[in-house]
């Protein structure tokens, strides 16, 4: 937008403390190249389009505003003469993207000294080269540091998330590996027991009835009913008492396989009928066997399974083979992430989901959400892991994970009863290099990554409220893609 031309008044801008140590001729060549306008109430140059020109305000009042997701939110209002805005980064030249990083509007008729962008950068170099060269110290400095410690931040998450995978698979892998060993074994055993029945004087049909018992105990274990500690003992006292009363020995330790395969009295006496007397011990040895080694191919598939769906949660949530911008299920990303931080949680933390499944899916960059959800998270039992921790178990408390609509935005809202978030430090939770964690722990760029990714790259929000054991954290997305020229660009 485009001001009203006013005079130039060098003594005027020299009055200005931006510019008062400035020379006569010096002022005189701002002014020859530099211009006053004044604005009428409206915006004066709108944030992300190209920085043209560097403002100093003469009089009047404005409003500089920053776009967060669909909304403008005002973070200053001022009407202190000589303040400045505009093309400020201009002496760096097309090393940075020069767009506006604001918007500016003026509630009161203003009067601005307008300087061309080309204008400022040259009369930096050259009028204050040494500053120049501090400034780009600074800013190229800064932006490495972050960019550096962005990237162990991201270490971080990564080793810990594969501390957690490591822990989270090595149980299935070793419940596997001791049921292969096992079932071996057990094996081996049933070889010898159709041995011995084999050796024995039996005609083709008592063999026949004894095949079809260790078919149909087979198909019975994988049918078996789950019952309760009370059920489950009765009945293991009621066939042991049965064992023993046949003369079988260890009828204490072969009835609690049984019960778990579902078998019972009526079994065993089927199989009391099929044999005489003195095979009985046998016949029941081989099909006990029989019954522990479906359980055993039972538990190495659990435990395979397990490993598999591991790796199926590791793979959503590092995205791996996926479009970075695609329409996702934000439930899905949140367990695969839940999931992956499982191992940091403790035994005394309870995870708690309220989901809303009827939320549709949302178009997003569903590798840099998990990015989010890690950092809320392992916020979260951080927090937490400063309650009771003192005896050596770890910290206690609840993490409530619940999606939800809030108009027209998707909220995921990460809940949790730990200390909350001091009223001293709640202004500066999002600023870059911020922790309260000891050192080493935490590089203090968690939030802020979060808020570039929520705020900047996805149009959303990302907001907090906090009391001690009531903290929430809310990250609340667009339900639908932004038009084509606000889409994000893709980070280098």
């Amino acid at each position: 937008m485009s001001g009203r031309p006013m005079p130039c008044s060098p003594q005027e801008i020299g009055s200005l403390f931006l510019f008062e140590k400035l020379t006569d001729e010096q002022l005189g060549r701002l002014c020859a190249e530099g211009r006053v306008e004044r604005f009428e109430p409206g915006p004066v140059y709108t944030e992300g389009s190209p920085a043209t020109c560097f403002y100093v305000m003469l009089e009047g009042t404005v409003v500089l505003s920053r776009r967060v997701g669909a909304d403008d939110v005002e973070v200053s209002r001022t009407s202190q003469r000589g303040v400045y805005a505009g093309a400020m980064q201009a002496y760096l030249g097309d090393r940075v993207r020069q767009v506006y990083t604001n918007s500016m509007r003026v509630t009161e008729p203003t009067r601005f000294f307008v300087v061309p962008a080309d204008t400022f950068a040259s009369v930096m170099r050259e009028w204050f080269p040494m500053a120049v060269h501090l400034l780009e110290g600074l800013f190229f400095g800064s932006k490495n540091t972050q960019r550096a410690i962005g990237q162990r931040e991201r270490l971080l998450a990564l080793g810990s998330l594969s501390a957690g995978l490591t822990h989270e698979l090595n149980n299935p892998a070793a419940a596997a590996v001791r049921a292969t060993a096992t079932l071996r074994e057990r094996v081996g055993k049933m070889r010898h027991k159709l041995r011995v029945i084999s050796a024995g004087t039996y005609d083709r049909e008592t063999l026949a009835g004894l095949i079809e018992i260790q078919e149909r105990t087979a198909e019975r274990v994988a049918k078996a009913p789950v019952l309760s500690p009370l059920e489950a003992s009765d009945r293991e006292d009621e066939l042991a008492d049965w064992l023993d009363d046949h003369g079988i020995p260890d009828g204490w330790r072969i009835a609690p396989t049984f019960v778990q395969a579902g078998l019972d009295l009526d079994w065993l006496e089927q199989v009391a009928a099929a044999v005489d007397e003195a095979t009985l011990p046998s016949a029941v040895g081989w099909l006990s066997y029989t019954v522990e080694t479906e359980l055993l191919m039972d538990e190495i598939a659990d435990s395979t399974n397990r490993i598999s769906h591991l790796v199926d949660a590791a793979k959503q949530y590092s995205q791996l083979d996926r479009a970075p911008f695609q329409v996702a299920d934000v439930h899905e990303l949140l367990d695969s992430t839940l999931l992956m931080l499982s191992g940091k949680f403790g035994p005394r933390i309870k995870v708690v989901k309220e989901y809303d499944r009827t939320l549709p899916r949302i178009p997003a960059y569903p590798a840099e959400l998990n990015q989010v959800w890690t950092n809320l998270i392992d916020n979260a039992v951080a927090a937490m892991n400063g309650t009771g921790a003192d005896d050596g178990q770890g910290g206690q408390g609840t993490l409530t994970v619940r999606t939800a609509r809030e108009n027209d935005r998707l909220l995921v809202e990460f809940g949790d009863t730990g200390t909350g978030v001091p009223p001293e430090i709640r202004d500066r939770v999002f600023d870059p290099f911020f922790t309260t964690k000891p050192v080493g722990e935490g590089t203090g760029l968690g939030l802020d990554i979060s808020w570039r990714i929520v705020v900047d790259k996805h149009h959303g929000t990302l907001r907090f409220e906090s009391e001690p054991g009531d903290t929430r954290f809310q990250v609340l997305l667009p339900l639908t893609a932004p038009a084509a020229d606000d889409t994000p660009e893709e980070p280098a």
